[in-house]
């Protein structure tokens, strides 16, 4: 964030719930948007899998090809672009699309995609998601991405002028040296669009935001999807924001609603002086590089 970036932002948090049918899946983001945006919001974020329910045989069925401008959009092939793309211009908002399947059109790939749109609708941002959520733990759950999804490769900013943003997505959130690599980058806000489920969410969702603010100093809001009853993947919800100093500023429990929190993003500058690790680190000893 440079000196003459404005100081204040209001970040929205839009908790949404899902369900089967993908347009009304979008056409409810959508008026969440509205609200948000009507209420002051300036950067908002939806969840992962923001169209669609989770579940790794519905990843293949959902999948949409996605242009790299909106002048090539196709909204037949492409209906969740187009909806998240108008949901942004008709607010003049920046819109952090959460995920959604994407088949890229030269190899067939599935990916998990999240979308980040400027307030002219452009696509400002395309982050596929590294880090597959392949777990195993006995007598709790098994889940495997890495059946129908292939991983991204990308470190994923876009910038606006409060500040630069950092994109990652659910799992992407539990490996640190990504989110450094966003704050080397030169972010001061990071977004995970998230679906931490019932038997992590209450051991490590609140504790990954707020570690990965400490260890980037940035303002960090991981944004999940309400908790529905009828789904087979139960998400923990919890949607959060945390600042630079760990703190959470905003949270909330598992229902459908939206969260906000006003930040000064003079606090991303004053914690980094108070707390110079970035000039304290032993490069003599170790680095942190991008291959």
């Amino acid at each position: 964030m440079s000196n003459s970036s404005p100081s204040t932002l209001r970040i929205a948090l839009i908790q949404l719930l899902s369900g089967t049918e993908k347009h009304a899946n979008l056409l409810r983001a959508s008026k969440a948007v509205d609200r948000a945006a009507s209420l002051g919001a300036q950067l908002i974020s939806l969840p992962a899998r923001s169209n669609s329910e989770y579940a790794t045989d519905k990843f293949p069925e959902n999948a949409e090809l996605i242009p790299a401008t909106i002048a090539t959009l196709d909204a037949v092939s492409s209906p969740s672009t187009a909806a998240l793309s108008d949901a942004a211009k008709r607010n003049s908002i920046y819109l952090v699309g959460g995920s959604i399947p994407e088949r890229d059109a030269a190899s067939g790939k599935i990916y998990n995609t999240c979308l980040a749109f400027g307030p002219d609708g452009s696509i400002l941002a395309r982050h596929r998601k590294m880090h597959l959520f392949d777990i195993d733990i006995p007598g709790k759950m098994t889940f495997k991405e890495s059946e129908t999804l292939s991983s991204g490769d990308s470190v994923t900013t876009f910038d606006t002028p409060y500040g630069k943003v950092g994109l990652g997505i659910c799992y992407d959130m539990r490996f640190p040296l990504l989110s450094m690599l966003l704050r080397q980058s030169g972010c001061s806000i990071l977004i995970f669009p998230g679906a931490f489920n019932t038997v992590t969410g209450p051991a490590h969702w609140e504790l990954l935001i707020r570690a990965r603010a400490l260890d980037t100093q940035c303002f960090v809001a991981a944004c999940s999807p309400a908790r529905n009853p009828a789904s087979k993947y139960q998400a923990w919800g919890h949607s959060t924001i945390a600042s630079p100093w760990g703190e959470v500023i905003s949270t909330t429990d598992e229902t459908e609603q939206t969260i906000f929190a006003d930040v000064n993003l003079n606090r991303v500058i004053e914690v980094r002086s108070q707390i110079p690790v970035s000039q304290q680190v032993r490069t003599d000893l170790y680095e942190l590089r991008l291959k």
